[in-house]
């Protein structure tokens, strides 16, 4: 093979295989998760399992599904969104995972809690308020529902019922929600945080809870079910926020989570190429993988020309080089590399890039939100 060829580049670095404790993905290429809302009632039919099907068949080795409610009445706000408990929709699921399989493709569900972004009087548990560290908004405003000890104790036991349920459909591993401002990520953050108990204070105490999730998922399962966590340090709908200011302090979040049992850090950013602190390259994957020693996950516009928040504005976007990824993956900072809306508009995007066919990458569309194809 011509290395020197870009396509060829790009073939040789992300068809090759990964181990993932007991797990083998064929190939670097995930599927980023992405809220899709096309599962009445929470239950995920045959065009869902055709959706994750398709993006199997079309060379994505790993399938992170779009977030799942964990079974807890304040667990989100949208009744098409898919739940992951209740005979039917582990019925529904069971039907995904063995699309996907039988495609080529491994797969994982991700679970999640909402927490105070969850909208008040909302579907499925209208009655249920939003539920926090200290009920607390992302803007500081306090509006819901500071959670008891006794609530952090039924949210745990929910995530490792959710974590053992998907190890029994046959899931490859899970993925836990801990970005982007959801009731993880408000138990990490000072700002949402103000506990004086031992769930709050430090940055050390504050990864408590989500270092109890991980530990008592990792009891639910076998010792070689892998179990992802994805984690950011902006927040939807703000940006500029960080939960870690030094490598330090990006160390003091990790090794709870990755004595707990983490298998590998999924680091959301919003433009995979920049460098997370000064004086280094190095992404937050990059960080997070020198930093734990763990396996890591990059994500943030790959494929697009355009970073993702602006793509919802525009008519379409052209597809971006990918220089910039391989290079970083020939150095192995991350390990690998989740798509998320180049995906919508190409299913095929991954076997196109394996087989050299770059020219005829498709640009992603925003109008692709709006179906499940």
């Amino acid at each position: 093979m011509n290395t020197s060829d870009p396509a060829a580049r790009a073939a040789r670095l992300l068809s090759r295989p990964f181990g993932l404790d007991g797990l083998t993905v064929p190939n670097r290429i995930a599927m980023a998760p992405m809220t899709r809302e096309f599962s009445p009632g929470g239950v995920p039919g045959a065009d869902v399992a055709d959706y994750y099907a398709r993006r199997a068949a079309g060379g994505v080795g790993l399938i992170i599904t779009e977030g799942t409610y964990v079974d807890h009445p304040a667990a989100g706000s949208s009744a098409a969104v898919p739940r992951f408990h209740g005979e039917d929709a582990l019925a529904g699921w069971a039907r995904v995972v063995s699309d996907v399989h039988a495609a080529g493709g491994t797969i994982m569900p991700q679970l999640w809690h909402v927490g105070m972004a969850r909208t008040a009087g909302a579907p499925p548990f209208p009655d249920a308020p939003p539920s926090g560290p200290s009920g607390l908004t992302i803007d500081g405003t306090p509006s819901g529902h500071a959670m008891t000890r006794g609530d952090l104790d039924d949210v745990i036991a929910a995530f490792a019922r959710a974590a053992a349920d998907a190890e029994r459909l046959g899931f490859d591993g899970v993925e836990l929600h801990g970005a982007h401002g959801y009731l993880i990520d408000q138990f990490l953050w000072s700002r949402t945080n103000r506990r004086t108990d031992s769930y709050g204070g430090s940055l050390t105490a504050r990864t408590r809870f989500a270092a109890e999730i991980v530990a008592a998922c990792r009891a639910a399962v076998a010792p070689d079910f892998p179990i992802l966590f994805r984690m950011s340090q902006w927040k939807t709908n703000n940006y500029d926020v960080r939960l870690a200011d030094t490598p330090e302090e990006l160390d003091a979040l990790l090794a709870p989570l990755t004595e707990a049992g983490v298998s590998a850090f999924h680091c959301s950013t919003r433009r995979y190429w920049l460098p997370e602190f000064d004086g280094t390259d190095l992404n937050l994957a990059g960080w997070a993988k020198k930093l734990s020693g763990r396996p890591t996950v990059t994500v943030g516009s790959v494929g697009l020309d355009k970073e993702f928040t602006s793509m919802f504005h525009e008519e379409g976007g052209g597809v971006a080089g990918i220089d910039r990824l391989l290079d970083r993956m020939e150095r192995d900072e991350f390990d690998l590399v989740a798509v998320g809306r180049a995906l919508l508009s190409d299913p095929q995007w991954a076997a196109k890039i394996f087989e050299g066919r770059t020219a005829e990458l498709l640009p992603y569309d925003p109008s692709a939100l709006r179906t499940l194809s």
